[in-house]
C-alpha cells in the first residue's frame, strides 16, 4: 500500500507481504521493510519472486515516486532549458526581429498547450510511463513499437549534441588545445557520469546548479555583446539588425532557424517519464506553466538582446559571440548546464528501455547487484551512439533542426494534437464544447507536419551546402569545429 505526503518530494511507501508469520524489521527510507520466515514466492507485478525480491520491488517503487511539481519544475528546466537559449538568436538573425520573437512566444504558448494535453493523458491513463506507451494506445503495438523507436533516437539525438557543445566548450576554453575528437570523448565520459543515478529526483539536485549556469552564461554574454557593441564605431545604434528578415535568405536557411526555435520547447517528450515518478501527478500544470512563461521569457530577451547587440554576424551557439575571453568565461560558466542537462536525457532513455528489458523482473529498480550492472552497461552504450552522432553531424544549428524536424514535430505538435481528438476528446468533434478545441489541435496537427517535411527537408539541404562550402569539418577529425 502507498501513503503520499503532499509536500514537494516527500513519499511514503510499505511493503505488504503476503506469508503469515513475517515480522516487522526496520523502515528505511520511509519504507516499512519486513523480515520474511519463508522463502515463499509472491506476485508483486515483476512475476512470481521471493519475499526479498517483493521488498526490494516496493523500496525500488517508492524510491521513484518522490518528486513533486517543484522538483519537476526543475527537472523541465534542467531537460528544457539549455541548447535551445544559445540557438534562438541566430534564428533571430536570420528571420529578423518581428519574426523571431512573433515565433518564440507563438511556438512557447502551443508548447504549453501540448504539455497540458501530454499530462491529461497520464491523468487519464496513469499507465502511460513514456511516450511509447502513449503510442500504444492510439495506434497499438504499430503505435508503441513506432513512438519508442523515435523516443529512443530523439533522446540520443539530444546526447549527441550535448556532446557536440561540449567540444565546443572546450576547444574554445583551449584555444583549439587538442584534438576535437578527444574533447568529445572526455565530454561523454562526463554526460555518462552524471547520467548514472536512475532516479530524476535525484537529478534535481543538481537542477539548481544547471539553472543557475545557463542564466549566469546567458547574462555574461548579454553584457558581453553589448560592451562590445557600444565600443564600436557608432554604437549600439549602429548594429546590424533588422526588423524583417536578411537579405536573400533561402527557404532552407530560414527554416533551419524555425526548427532551431522550435527545439528550444521541446520538453513534452520527457514529460510521461517526469510525471510517472511524481506523488501527485496533477500537480503537473504548474510545472508546465512556471517553465513555459519562464522560456519564453528567456528565450525572447536572449534571442533579442543578442541579435540586437551583434546584428547578422551573430554565431551559434550564441556563446561565440561574446568576444574571445567573455566566450570563454561564458563557455566555462555554461559547462554544467551543457552535461547537466545533457545527462538527464541519457537518463530518460536509459530508464525507457530499461523497463522494457526488465519489465517483469526486479532488476528494472536497479537496486540489486544485476539491476546495477545491466544499468550503467546500457547507459554506456547510449553515450558512445550519442558521442558517434556528435563526431558525424560536427555543425550545432542543423543537428538541432535534425532533432527538431524529425522527432520534436511529434512530441510537441501532432502526437499531442492526435491524442486530443483519440484519448481526450468526448462526443463528436463538432460538437460545441469540442468545435474551438478541435480546431486548435487540428492547426496544431499540421504546423507539426509542416514542420516535419520542410524541417527535414531544410536541414538536409543546409549540410549539403556547408560540405561544399567547405564551412563544416569532417567526420571523425581532429579539425577545429
Amino acid at each position: 500500500m502507498q501513503e503520499r505526503n503532499h509536500d514537494d518530494g516527500i513519499f511514503q511507501a510499505s511493503a505488504d507481504t503476503k506469508t503469515n508469520g513475517s515480522t516487522d524489521l526496520s523502515e528505511k527510507d520511509g519504507v516499512k521493510m519486513t523480515a520474511p520466515h519463508s522463502q515463499s514466492s509472491v506476485d508483486n507485478g515483476v512475476g512470481q519472486i521471493t519475499e526479498l525480491e517483493a521488498q526490494k520491488a516496493a523500496l525500488g517503487d517508492a524510491h521513484f515516486h518522490r518528486l513533486g511539481w517543484k522538483r519537476l519544475t526543475v527537472i523541465l528546466i534542467v531537460e528544457a532549458i539549455a541548447l535551445g537559449s544559445l540557438s534562438v538568436p541566430s534564428a533571430f538573425a536570420t528571420l529578423g526581429m518581428v519574426a523571431g520573437v512573433i515565433l518564440t512566444v507563438g511556438i512557447g504558448l502551443i508548447a504549453i498547450y501540448t504539455s497540458y494535453i501530454v499530462g491529461q493523458v497520464k491523468l487519464a491513463f496513469p499507465e502511460v510511463s513514456h511516450y511509447a506507451d502513449a503510442g500504444k494506445l492510439m495506434m497499438g503495438r504499430f503505435g508503441y513499437e513506432v513512438i519508442g523507436a523515435m523516443f529512443t533516437l530523439q533522446l540520443t539525438f539530444l546526447v549527441g549534441s550535448h556532446t557536440l557543445t561540449g567540444t565546443i566548450a572546450f576547444l574554445n576554453i583551449t584555444n583549439n588545445g587538442t584534438c576535437s575528437v578527444v574533447f568529445g570523448v572526455v565530454s561523454a565520459i562526463i554526460l555518462l557520469a552524471l547520467a548514472i543515478p536512475p532516479s530524476f529526483a535525484e537529478v534535481a539536485i543538481l537542477g539548481y546548479i544547471d539553472f543557475v549556469s545557463i542564466i549566469a552564461a546567458i547574462l555574461i554574454t548579454i553584457v558581453a555583446t553589448g560592451v562590445t557593441g557600444s565600443h564600436a564605431e557608432g554604437g549600439l545604434a549602429q548594429a546590424a539588425w533588422s526588423a524583417w528578415p536578411k537579405e536573400n535568405v533561402t527557404f532552407s536557411e530560414a527554416f533551419v532557424a524555425v526548427t532551431n526555435i522550435v527545439f528550444a520547447y521541446s520538453f513534452a517528450v520527457c514529460q510521461f517519464s517526469f510525471m510517472d515518478e511524481m506523488h501527485t501527478p496533477k500537480d503537473y500544470v504548474k510545472s508546465i506553466w512556471a517553465l513555459g512563461l519562464i522560456e519564453i521569457f528567456i528565450y525572447t530577451v536572449t534571442g533579442a538582446l543578442i541579435y540586437a547587440f551583434v546584428g547578422v554576424d551573430v554565431k551559434s551557439p550564441a556563446l561565440l559571440s561574446g568576444g574571445t575571453l567573455m566566450s570563454k568565461v561564458a563557455f566555462g560558466v555554461a559547462l554544467p548546464v551543457i552535461f547537466i542537462s545533457g545527462s538527464i536525457n541519457t537518463t530518460v532513455v536509459g530508464r525507457y528501455i530499461h523497463g522494457r528489458m526488465y519489465k517483469n523482473d526486479v532488476k528494472r529498480f536497479i537496486n540489486t547487484k544485476g539491476g546495477w550492472i545491466s544499468w550503467l552497461t546500457l547507459i554506456s552504450a547510449i553515450t558512445l551512439i550519442a558521442w558517434v552522432i556528435a563526431e558525424a553531424i560536427p555543425f550545432f544549428s542543423d543537428l538541432l533542426a535534425i532533432c527538431s524536424a524529425l522527432f520534436i514535430s511529434g512530441f510537441t505538435f501532432y502526437f499531442p494534437a492526435m491524442m486530443w481528438f483519440m484519448l481526450i476528446k468526448k462526443g463528436n468533434w463538432y460538437a460545441k464544447e469540442n468545435i474551438w478545441s478541435s480546431i486548435a489541435n487540428a492547426v496544431v496537427f499540421i504546423i507539426g507536419l509542416i514542420t516535419l517535411v520542410a524541417g527535414t527537408y531544410a536541414a538536409i539541404v543546409d549540410i549539403i551546402q556547408q560540405y561544399n562550402d567547405g564551412t563544416v569539418r569532417g567526420a571523425f577529425t581532429c579539425a577545429p569545429i
